[in-house]
Parts: structure tokens; C-alpha cells; sequence
């Protein structure tokens, strides 16, 4: 059977918008959380979020390419091209081989707001710019990378909530692995506007510890009050091992095994057996158990619920074991349809660097995370084997295996 491995990561977080700068705060544990004061003109009762920068794109891409990307786009782009970069791969190289694309996205609300909003108003179609169908479809990530970087292998959409990225990865690696592919540009974007949230907001689902920001994401904490919402784009270049040793390319590490499964429950009820499932199937997957684990990247988000579940679930598999555990959620907020890809980036990071980033503001465990193996604090240490978790609403559920080669 094929192998699949990561030969390319690239970043844009409200931790940095280079692996650098990314890896430099998942190591000293620094938020990047912060209050959008529009958030609370425009009804929102929170507003906490994650601060991304926004990339300045003129005079890197022209005006024709530009119109068409949505913020999470212009998010998506420059992680690519990171990623690329980081992978070796150059322009004459895309147009002359075959590279696919498969990115997580579930919604692109300004664009469709915005447009909406003018024709409430002017009630003239022809005062829309052109660029705005391109930006307001789910497949505007994938539709504009494809058409920037002239891809011409499987391209589409992942759109699976919460899980958005980390099935992308997952169905990129099954692409691979089975022969239909040999690249795949893999990841997750999100958008951070004001419009993207306002629903979630609704659902009281956000912390109100807008007093002290970079303190109000406190996942596995007894004290938290909800999740901060966040973004921007993380993107991985996904490669057969073969092809990748083939080329010279420097190899980061391999996806060894993925795993899914669907809750069936309420649609946005947490199941601690549906995670188990989905994580034990990765591990078989790769060809693991959990005492060869060294890290998981928990989901958890920072809610009361899922926190709680997912801690169930740990503890059913990991109790006893080795493997450290923190949410880089704590830092980031829930980064929503990038997280799982962007959790993968900074699982590379760890890696690399020989470090367990920190579960910031672990400060009282509450009966279920009291059990776990939490990091409340960087770990030095060698990081060989990883498992990320995501799970999303709709019980939608992917876990994903990595090994250091």
C-alpha cells in the first residue's frame, strides 16, 4: 500500500502569519485572542475573537485573480503558497505536473450578506461586482486556489462543519494512498468578519470574558464559559512517499492513518463514543495503540459540553498512558473550518521542534479532564506519534495519525 507524506505547511492564525512566528507562540503559549468592538455595535453578546491579520494581496496577485477571493480565501492563499514554498514546489513545477486540491470550508457569509444587503437596498443586480458569486460559494477556496496556482488533479470541497479541515486531510491522504493522485494541496480556511458568527452567537456557545481576553479560552478548565470564535487558513502539501523521495523533497512527517464516524445523535449533541470510534480507527489505521501516542491535539473547544465528552472519551483510551494532552485551542479560539488543518500544522510543528505546546489557562480541572494527562505548561520533549482530534456539528467526527520518520 502506498504511503502518504507531509512535504509542505504553510500558516495565516491569529498566532502568526508565518510557521515561525506560529511556532514561537505555540511554545511560549502566547493567545491570540482579542475584543472586536464591532462585534458588539452589530448585536453580537460577545466580542471576543481571534485576531487575524488581513494578508495585503495587491501588487502579489492582480486584480483579476483578487476580485474573486472571499477573506478565507485570501487565508487559504497565502498558507498555500507557504506550503509550497516550503515543499519546493515552484510555478514551472504546477504546470507541469498534476496537483490536486481538497480544502475545508463550510460557509463564506460576507460575501453573500454583503450582496444581499445591496440588493434589499438598490434592488439592481448590476450593481453587484462580478467577483461576488466566486466569493460567496462554500468551493471558493478550492475554486480560486485551483484557478491561482493552475491545479488540475481532484479538486473540491469538504464542508463537514467542524471537521471541515481534518477530513479534507484525510480524504486527500485516501487519494493518495490508493493511487489516484500523487499531490494534493490539503487544508482548512475560515473567516473571521463580523457577519461569519453572529448565529453562533446566538447560541450563548461564546465565553463573555471580554475583561480578559487571552484568559476567556480555557479548555478542559472547570471555570470556562464557552469558545472564542477564530480563523484564517493552514494549508499542508500531501505527497506518496516514493514520489516525494523521488524529487529530493525534505519529508516532515507521514499521515499513517485516519479515522471518522458519525454521532447519529442530536445534531449538535457531542457523543464520547462516537470520538472513540473515530480515533481508535486511526490508530488501526496506522498501525498503533495508545501507548504509542506521545500527543493528542485535543479538540476541545472550550464549551462545558464537548469538553466534558471528549475528556470522557480520553479517559476511556488514554487513562495510564504516556501521551500529554492540550487543546491549542486555548490560544488560537476555535479556528471552525480551518481547526482541524491548522491543528495539524501546529502537530508539526511540535514535531520538529521537540516541544508539547500548552492547554493555557488549565488552572482547575474539573472531575472528568482531572483524570488526564493535561499540558497546562510547554513540555520539552520528543514528539514521535501524534493524534488530532476534530469533531463537529451534524456529529461529524475525524481523527488523524502522525508519525515522525
Amino acid at each position: 500500500m502506498r504511503r502518504v507524506v507531509i512535504t509542505g505547511t504553510g500558516i495565516w492564525s491569529c498566532l502568526g502569519t508565518s510557521l515561525e512566528a506560529v511556532r514561537q507562540s505555540l511554545y511560549e503559549g502566547r493567545s491570540g485572542i482579542g475584543n472586536e468592538p464591532i462585534r458588539k455595535e452589530y448585536g453580537y453578546q460577545s466580542t471576543l475573537t481571534g485576531i487575524v491579520e488581513r494578508p495585503v494581496l495587491k501588487g502579489v496577485l492582480d486584480r483579476r485573480l483578487r476580485v474573486g477571493l472571499s477573506e478565507e480565501a485570501e487565508y487559504a492563499y497565502m498558507a498555500s503558497r507557504e506550503a509550497f514554498a516550503n515543499a519546493g514546489i515552484d510555478e514551472e513545477y504546477l504546470n507541469t505536473h498534476e496537483v490536486g486540491v481538497l480544502f475545508g470550508n463550510d460557509s463564506s457569509a460576507k460575501a453573500v450578506i454583503e450582496s444581499a444587503n445591496i440588493m434589499a437596498e438598490k434592488r439592481d443586480s448590476t450593481l453587484l461586482g462580478s467577483g461576488w458569486i466566486f466569493q460567496s460559494m462554500n468551493s471558493t477556496v478550492n475554486m480560486n486556489l485551483s484557478t491561482i496556482f493552475h491545479l488540475r488533479g481532484i479538486n473540491f470541497t469538504v464542508s463537514a462543519a467542524c471537521a471541515s479541515g481534518s477530513h479534507a486531510i484525510g480524504l486527500g491522504y485516501m487519494f493518495i494512498k490508493q493511487g489516484l493522485q500523487d499531490m494534493v494541496l490539503c487544508g482548512g480556511a475560515q473567516e473571521t468578519n463580523h457577519y461569519s458568527m453572529a448565529s453562533f452567537d446566538a447560541l450563548s456557545a461564546f465565553s463573555k470574558r471580554m475583561d480578559d481576553p487571552t484568559k476567556a479560552s480555557r479548555p478542559f478548565d472547570r471555570d470556562r464559559d464557552g469558545l472564542i470564535p477564530s480563523g484564517g487558513g493552514a494549508a499542508l502539501v500531501l505527497e506518496e512517499y516514493e514520489h516525494a523521495k523521488a524529487r529530493g523533497a525534505h519529508i516532515l512527517a507521514e499521515v499513517a492513518g485516519y479515522g471518522f464516524s458519525s454521532n447519529g445523535g442530536g445534531i449538535s449533541q457531542a457523543s464520547d463514543d462516537g470520538s472513540i470510534i473515530a480515533m481508535t480507527r486511526a490508530m488501526q489505521d496506522a498501525g498503533v495503540e495508545t501507548r504509542d501516542i506521545d500527543y493528542v491535539n485535543a479538540h476541545a473547544t472550550s464549551t462545558h459540553q464537548g469538553d466534558m465528552v471528549e475528556a470522557l472519551a480520553l479517559g476511556r483510551l488514554f487513562a495510564g498512558q504516556h501521551a500529554w494532552i492540550s487543546s491549542t485551542k486555548s490560544m488560537t479560539g476555535h479556528e471552525c473550518w480551518m481547526a482541524g488543518a491548522s491543528e495539524i500544522v501546529y502537530c508539526l510543528l511540535m514535531m520538529q521542534h521537540n516541544f508539547v505546546a500548552p492547554n493555557i489557562n488549565f488552572e482547575n480541572p474539573d472531575e472528568y479532564s482531572a483524570p488526564l494527562h493535561i499540558a497546562a505548561k510547554t513540555v520539552e520533549t520528543e514528539v514521535n506519534t501524534v493524534l488530532s482530534n476534530s469533531f463537529g456539528f451534524g456529529g461529524t467526527n475525524s481523527a488523524l495519525v502522525l508519525k515522525r520518520l
